[in-house]
């Protein structure tokens, strides 16, 4: 019944894990039939004057502040000289003065032109004459994107764009090209963004990754993709993109992306080592690989497994709902920090948070649980998880959940079939591959 229960609540219950959705019993809705008896008090005073609360709509935004970033042009409509003339004594008319009638927002399509590089060369006819020997110089021409290609730097880039950003597959980009008269084949598409990346992109990308292993705090993620056409594995085998990103303090934020065959620990370990900080992940028990590195838990994880084992109908006052108001507790502590220095929120921790987190462990001992239900897996997870769901009380710079990279990752959660990351093809073994 547990299992149906949570099944029926993952299908059609509402997915917010906001309190006021959560601990509202029938999600906030309100018998109709009893509505008058549930809400009654006949303790509550009568009013004696009415009063009338502001009310604050937001703003429509009006077609200025629409197109306020966008470049104008105007559209003059004038008389030509014939129609200048006067109808009734044939005078020539002077300007009396314009308005603006309306406005519209046009777009002009993607075009294509062929670059045509000229290079020009210069020789010394000074030095021809008195040494007999002409000195040349040519030109400098920009590096190309790709050697012996006609693949532009804004070429390439709309490629790009169009698959990762925009979710656009590659032989559909191979009809686009072919609708406006260019003859491109999804193989030298793909064959334009691995060597661009290679050549290009990944460069940055250890330089980010240099720059990512000297901070303080690192959030790490991994979630399931789809891989087709990988040597060695079925199509329908799972792989897995990691994710490695800064903390909230970093001063340039860093978010990058790793493709690995499988969830070993291994990838993290060495993809983390030289990394001496502090580790913020969910509770996979793979990032204990990496070695000289403080773990730090998510509370975010740990309330998400309290709201699944909240019972239908009897929400507030359950178990489950003590061990959720715990958590809110601490995350409502949280968003009263926010603009303060590590140092200012370490100490602050110590005298709000740390007294609920204690309250919290006492009432975790208290507890007792069925064996295999939600709740069960909720006790058990702060029980295993303890250590470092404590951690953020030692540093300020920690945060409280893990959720910075869990919204880095969600693109590929929400759209598995359809977003992949660029460096998927830097690291996938077999690089002519699409994925």
């Amino acid at each position: 019944m547990d299992i149906l229960a949570n099944f029926q609540k993952t299908m059609y219950g509402q997915s917010s894990e906001k309190s006021k959705y959560v601990l509202n019993e029938d999600n906030g809705q309100i018998s109709i039939f009893n509505e008058a008896e549930a809400v009654s008090n006949s303790k509550a005073p009568e009013p004696t004057k009415v009063s009338v609360s502001e009310h604050s709509r937001k703003p429509r935004r009006t077609k200025e502040e629409l197109a306020a970033d966008v470049p104008v042009v105007e559209m003059v409509c004038e008389l030509n000289q014939e129609q200048l003339e006067c109808q009734k004594c044939g005078a020539n008319m002077r300007v009396l003065g314009k308005e603006a009638v309306r406005e519209e927002l046009e777009i002009i399509p993607a075009h294509v032109r062929l670059l045509r590089y000229i290079r020009y060369s210069y020789v010394c006819e000074s030095c021809e004459k008195e040494t007999g020997e002409a000195t040349i110089v040519k030109a400098p021409t920009p590096a190309p994107v790709i050697k012996r290609s006609l693949a532009s730097a804004s070429t390439v880039a709309h490629v790009m764009y169009q698959k990762y950003v925009n979710g656009m597959p590659l032989y559909r980009q191979e009809k686009d090209w072919a609708n406006q008269g260019i003859v491109l084949s999804r193989a030298t598409l793909a064959n334009w963004i691995i060597r661009s990346a290679n050549d290009w992109l990944m460069p940055l990308w250890e330089t980010m990754k240099a720059y990512l292993l000297k901070q303080a705090v690192i959030h790490a993620d991994e979630t399931v993709i789809q891989v087709l056409k990988e040597e060695g594995k079925k199509p329908s085998s799972e792989s897995r993109m990691w994710l490695y990103c800064s903390g909230n303090i970093a001063t340039k934020p860093v978010v990058l992306y790793e493709y690995q065959p499988t969830r070993s620990g291994e990838h993290a370990r060495r993809f983390l080592a030289g990394f001496r900080g502090y580790l913020q992940t969910d509770g996979y028990s793979g990032y204990n690989k990496v070695p000289d590195v403080t773990r730090c838990g998510c509370w975010a994880h740990l309330r998400r497994k309290f709201q699944e084992a909240m019972p239908k109908g009897v929400a507030v006052g359950s178990t489950a709902a003590i061990g959720f108001e715990y958590c809110n507790k601490l995350f409502a502590i949280e968003k009263d920090l926010e603009q303060l220095t590590p140092e200012e929120r370490k100490i602050q921790r110590q005298e709000r948070s740390k007294p609920v987190l204690e309250a919290y462990w006492s009432w975790v001992d208290t507890v007792n649980v069925l064996k295999g239900s939600k709740l069960a897996e909720a006790i058990t997870y702060s029980v295993n998880q303890r250590m470092s769901l404590g951690t953020f009380l030692e540093d300020g710079q920690i945060a409280l959940s893990n959720n910075r990279a869990e919204n880095a990752i969600r693109p590929f959660v929400i759209g598995r079939n359809y977003v992949l990351t660029l460096f998927m093809f830097l690291s996938n073994a077999a690089m002519g591959k699409i994925a």
